[in-house]
């Protein structure tokens, strides 16, 4: 990174209508577009023409009948849209979300690895455990695996799915026709892992890919969470309510990320951020309360209960959050059920007015105000310690994202905040992260 000036940056989580729980019905909002590609085209090629670094998909393995009563939440799988998006786009990164409790290491390195060359160099892999009973239900599984577990599993799937990516060096494609050699087959490795969890042999059917492999995200802010992150991730996605919280967070992070003998600046953090811009903060305001008054208490419930881990049905909306079992005691998300544990009790919220912090961002931090006010709330966390950027989430997608890329973005390129044009081609080159070094190189890489 050199002595360049640090700059921020900006992901869109990529949402069909938005992140508010109750966009779908608000009337600037056409349902259709949930699974239309020209809408998605039109939001990534918005994105890119903004000079945003990725656009990022988050999933989940199940539905249920009673949360799709009041809740559109059906959604494309990631990896087949990204790789549509990335033939109508040349340089945004693309960052999908495959879970590893639900998956294996050769079909996952081997998808990731095709829309890495697809994009020349644009992909990245959102690494999650998944964390509910309705999602191992759908895969021969009654009940989610305990969370250590589901770490413990991870943590060999993403050993098993390096050495596959690592198993062809990056000079080992000859393509000679005169000689009839195709590879240097000296330079690509059966590796032949044998593990607790998995029996892989290797090599992969497909060379090194652009940027040495996909970039490695992780969302996870338990301590099983964080550790992983620390031992892995080249990004993390965070959910953070206040800037003292996600200061400790980053600090808590970076000086683990050195404890695993890393480079913190190899390591970008990115937290959450779910805007709505009016041209005075109390247009602003107005516009969030119109979404709220569309929510729907039930699927609002529903929807926390499946986060926590706890059923909340039969507890009074007019009363406070109940008694939650302790964090490592809850076998899903730990870390979201401590975030919402915790603004409950800061804010002293009933359980009807915690549903409304959480009905634009599920936890992630919201900001309600005019463009100024958004610029200085990113500017303040960019430069007091808390985020390397973020990850965009507009509670509205039609009309809020134009608010931001309009409007914000400027103010923070006018800062010096935010690069004004790509200077890279790959998703690693955007971040400013190194290509990284071969496991099985015969010789050092030169990069």
């Amino acid at each position: 990174m050199g002595n360049q000036k640090r700059t921020l940056h900006l992901n869109l989580f990529l949402s069909s209508l938005g992140h508010h729980e109750a966009a779908w019905r608000h009337p600037s909002s056409r349902v259709e577009d949930i699974i239309d590609f020209s809408h998605f085209q039109r939001l990534a090629q918005k994105a890119e023409q903004a000079k945003l670094d990725s656009l990022f998909l988050a999933d989940r393995y199940a539905t249920s009948r009673k949360a799709v009563k009041y809740g559109a939440i059906s959604g494309l799988e990631p990896l087949t849209l990204l790789s549509a998006l990335a033939v109508v786009t040349s340089r945004i990164g693309l960052i999908a979300t495959v879970s590893t409790s639900f998956n294996e290491p050769f079909n996952l390195a081997r998808r990731f690895a095709s829309l890495d060359h697809l994009s020349k160099g644009r992909a990245g892999w959102n690494i999650i455990t998944s964390g509910t009973d309705g999602e191992a239900q759908n895969f021969n599984c009654e009940r989610i695996p305990e969370h250590h577990l589901r770490y413990e599993r991870a943590a060999e799937f993403l050993d098993v799915t390096l050495k596959l990516w690592d198993s062809w060096e990056a000079d080992a494609l000859i393509q000679d026709k005169a000689s009839g050699i195709y590879a240097d087959n000296s330079k690509v490795h059966e590796f032949n892992h044998k593990g607790k969890h998995f029996a892989v042999r290797g090599p992969l059917n497909l060379p090194r890919s652009p940027q040495g492999r996909p970039l490695l995200v992780q969302a996870g802010s338990s301590e099983d969470g964080k550790d992983f992150a620390a031992r892995y991730a080249e990004a993390i996605f965070t959910a953070q309510q206040s800037l003292a919280d996600a200061q400790a967070f980053y600090s808590d992070v970076k000086s683990r990320v050195a404890r695993y003998g890393r480079s913190p600046e190899q390591v970008v953090i990115l937290p959450g951020i779910c805007p709505i811009i009016g041209e005075s903060e109390a247009e602003a305001k107005e516009k969030e309360a119109q979404l709220h008054e569309l929510t729907h208490p039930a699927y609002s419930l529903l929807q926390l209960s499946n986060r926590i881990g706890y059923d909340l049905s039969s507890y009074p909306l007019d009363g406070p959050l109940p008694e939650l079992p302790a964090t490592e005691q809850i076998a899903g998300h730990q870390s979201r059920a401590q975030l919402i544990r915790d603004l409950a009790e800061r804010e002293s919220l009933t359980l009807r007015q915690l549903l409304l912090r959480l009905a634009g961002g599920r936890g992630h931090r919201t900001i309600a105000g005019t463009a100024e006010q958004v610029a200085d709330e990113l500017e303040a966390w960019f430069t007091q310690g808390a985020a390397d950027g973020f990850n965009i989430m507009p509670q509205l997608t039609n009309g809020g994202l134009e608010d931001f890329i309009d409007q914000v973005v400027p103010k923070l390129q006018q800062r010096g905040l935010f690069r004004t044009e790509y200077t890279g081609h790959t998703l690693r080159e955007h971040y400013g992260l190194d290509v990284p070094a071969n496991q099985f190189a015969s010789a050092p890489q030169v990069h």
